[in-house]
């Protein structure tokens, strides 16, 4: 547990975006996993079964979450807007906030494609098998988040290429 819960919370509060969320599907993942203790065949094996189980708890608990809506403090909007720095490095942490905040606002299918591509590093092959979807839809997926997150930002942002 203590090797592998830094990779489950990281996936799930990605994900939901929502620490405490987070840590109840990682405590859910785990409680299952010691449910399922005796059918780990291998370290692999246990890697690929939280990695599968915590995506499909994270869908799950995203999906109770648009049902019953529920905003804390925390994300209840600043009332002051920070003023813009000249700063570069500063900028390209707001724009990185703002890209995983774009990423959040992905559909869950696609969303969860982004986190397991860029976050946890997986080949579309490994995404494919944790979502028990054709590699050739997710690669599909991938290409249209990343359109519709490249659109976002050069709206939010402009072309940095020009």
């Amino acid at each position: 547990m203590r090797e592998h819960q830094a990779m489950v919370f990281s996936l799930a509060y990605h994900f939901l975006g929502d620490p405490g969320l987070a840590e109840e599907v990682a405590q859910d993942v785990f409680l299952g996993m010691h449910r399922n203790l005796d059918g780990m065949k291998s370290a692999a094996h246990t890697v690929w079964w939280l990695r599968r189980v915590t995506v499909q708890r994270s869908i799950d608990a995203a999906r109770k979450r648009q049902r019953r809506p529920q905003t804390s403090l925390e994300d209840a909007a600043e009332l002051a807007v920070p003023a813009a720095s000249g700063d570069v490095l500063r900028n390209d942490v707001l724009r990185n906030d703002a890209l995983w905040r774009m990423v959040g606002a992905l559909p869950e299918i696609p969303r969860m494609v982004v986190i397991l591509r860029y976050q946890e590093d997986l080949s579309p092959a490994e995404i494919a098998a944790a979502l028990d979807r054709p590699v050739a839809t997710v690669k599909s997926d991938l290409q249209r988040a990343l359109a519709l997150l490249r659109e976002k930002s050069v709206r939010r942002f402009g072309d940095m290429y020009e």
